[in-house]
């Protein structure tokens, strides 16, 4: 049989049954929009996390902190002020070190005020901060050392906090509360670029981290951040930290560890990339119960057409042309399923990547391997049918001319 009637064959089949057609169709397209839908929405979150950590922190970062890998949490001797004076002045690799302490959902309100208070990120730190999230002071000042020495009630605001709580005036001078302790608002920082911070509407204070002990009602600190000197001693900054605090804290139970900017970089990319994968896998299954729906269809469609294959076999088409026709046709529904579906799901992808103001990551290869996957489920579940059909008995199929 000639390879062009076969697909003539094929498409007057396909269009005798529309409706049954279409509904198999449905399947393979759900799954395959979902397929690509999902990588390409994890590919763009993936990005967006990591460029903008790259922007919110500078490429010379690096953290001390406890072993939480060890299940440890910092305790109240675990650091001190001192630490992270000391690392900056004894280590050459270090060139900016500050301590932090934080706190979370922390309210922020003025004076007097009957509207709700914000809730904010607290952050008690000391001035070197400043270079370790690589981001300036709009107006005012950042925090100083004798802020830190003297305990003084300062705060420094975010842009977003600032524009909130002072919408029509200078925040500079001005009294805030914070968690009912009053504190004079002296800087304002720089306005972030739109980040995944912005995103999830975090709103950050800084305030001295003698202060922030105060304010949480603790002498926890959380841990170190430094920027070395150069990329190149970043390794060098850590080990030298490591060992200053194990001489300085030899009574401590717990394990410090450092890790950077560029570990930490790793980290969310394989996280995020597990993450798409077993979501992907998930909406795999989508694409499997497709294939199975084409395979009913077409045992279906074996039965009904012995008459068909009967005149075939009457004709003088062989085995192997009937299972190629019919292999073919599962094929067909599964690229035709597969064309809608790349459609759907690059469109679906994209209108998520809109509604999060995320770039658009939709990668060809996804699409075409997405595509490739639609073509192989064709054949993997057509094989079944067509074979049943190519091993009919011609004598039961002629018995139904």
């Amino acid at each position: 049989m000639r390879a062009a009637d076969m697909l003539q064959i094929v498409v007057e089949n396909l269009l005798a049954h529309r409706l049954r057609a279409a509904l198999t169709v449905l399947g393979i397209a759900i799954g395959i929009a979902a397929v690509i839908a999902v990588v390409a929405i994890g590919q763009g979150g993936q990005a967006v996390v990591i460029s903008q950590l790259e922007a919110t922190g500078s490429s010379r970062y690096f953290e001390i902190s406890v072993d939480f890998a060890r299940g440890e949490a910092p305790g109240p001797d675990t650091f001190n002020l001192q630490d992270a004076v000391l690392i900056k002045e004894l280590s050459p690799a270090v060139e900016k070190m500050a301590a932090l302490t934080y706190g979370s959902m922390i309210d922020v309100r003025l004076p007097h005020s009957r509207q709700k208070p914000l809730l904010s990120q607290l952050y008690g730190t000391m001035p070197d901060f400043t270079a370790a999230i690589n981001l300036g002071v709009k107006t005012g000042r950042f925090l100083t050392g004798s802020d830190v020495a003297v305990h003084a009630r300062v705060a420094v605001l975010d842009a977003a906090v600032a524009e909130e709580l002072f919408p029509n005036g200078d925040p500079l001078g001005k009294k805030i509360f914070i968690q009912d302790v009053p504190a004079t608002v002296v800087g304002v920082m720089e306005t972030p670029p739109s980040s995944v911070m912005s995103t999830m509407n975090l709103k950050a204070v800084y305030v001295p981290i003698t202060f922030a002990q105060e304010i949480l009602n603790t002498r926890v600190i959380h841990s170190l951040c430094g920027v070395a000197t150069s990329k190149a001693d970043i390794l060098q900054a850590i080990s030298d930290s490591l060992k200053i605090l194990e001489k300085r804290h030899p009574a401590s139970t717990v394990k410090y560890t450092g890790t950077s900017m560029e570990e930490q970089l790793a980290i969310v990319e394989k996280v995020t990339s597990v993450l798409t994968l077993v979501v992907g896998a998930v909406a795999g299954i989508a694409l499997l119960v497709g294939g199975v729906g084409v395979m009913n269809i077409m045992l279906v469609a074996v039965t009904e057409r012995t008459r068909e294959i009967g005149i075939l076999m009457a004709l003088g088409a062989r085995r192997r042309d009937i299972m190629q026709q019919f292999l073919l046709e599962a094929v067909a529904l599964c690229l035709v399923g597969g064309f809608i579906g790349m459609i759907v799901g690059a469109g679906g992808a994209l209108l998520v990547a809109l509604a999060a103001n995320w770039p658009p990551l939709i990668s060809v290869w996804t699409i075409l391997l997405a595509f490739g996957f639609s073509a192989l489920v064709g054949i993997f579940f057509g094989l079944y049918p067509a074979s049943r059909a190519a091993s009919l008995s011609p004598a039961e199929a002629l018995r139904h001319l």
